[in-house]
């Protein structure tokens, strides 16, 4: 009599009589059967495993300096509805631009990671790179906050220039 089973693996006979002699002619049985297991892992990326390196200390400190650049942006905007002030020759506001422009890369390098390793940035020297995902991944949520309450209030946001409503 022939059994059948559901399993991936061919099935076999369960064989009646003698069963220690027919085992090394059929080292499968329906009952005891190896299952297929299936493990997958995420291959590091180079890129990211090498957290020590001087370029990412150096992100590091600039995405921890650009989030409390950009909070108090979005405080000034919130408050008086303008950006941040051109400051002397221009110097605060290229300082605004670029700091927007460090957290965005921070945020869209880390999700790059994600997607491609399972897992977000590494720690980095002194863990100063994780906790300027994190802070970056905050003032991400703050500028979408009060992005949002701009537009609903005025029905636009400032123009990236110096206008003569905020700074004239």
């Amino acid at each position: 009599m022939a059994m059948a089973s559901l399993s991936p693996l061919r099935p076999t006979l369960q064989p009646h009589l003698n069963q220690h002699s027919l085992s090394r002619l059929y080292p499968f049985s329906l009952y005891h059967s190896r299952r297929p297991s299936l493990l997958c892992k995420a291959k590091e990326d180079p890129a990211t495993t090498t957290s020590s390196s001087p370029l990412s200390l150096g992100i590091a400190v600039s995405g921890l300096v650009a989030s409390p650049v950009i909070a108090y942006s979005l405080y000034t905007l919130k408050t008086t509805g303008c950006g941040l002030p051109p400051g002397p020759g221009g110097s605060l506001g290229a300082l605004e631009g670029v700091s927007y422009l460090i957290v965005a890369g921070i945020v869209v390098w880390s999700i790059v990671t994600k997607v491609r390793t399972g897992s977000g940035l590494p720690a980095g020297p002194y863990r100063l790179l994780g906790g300027a995902e994190g802070l970056a991944y905050l003032t991400l949520a703050g500028i979408v906050v009060v992005f949002g309450l701009q537009i609903y209030e005025t029905g636009s946001l400032p123009g990236p220039l110096p206008s003569e409503q905020c700074f004239g």
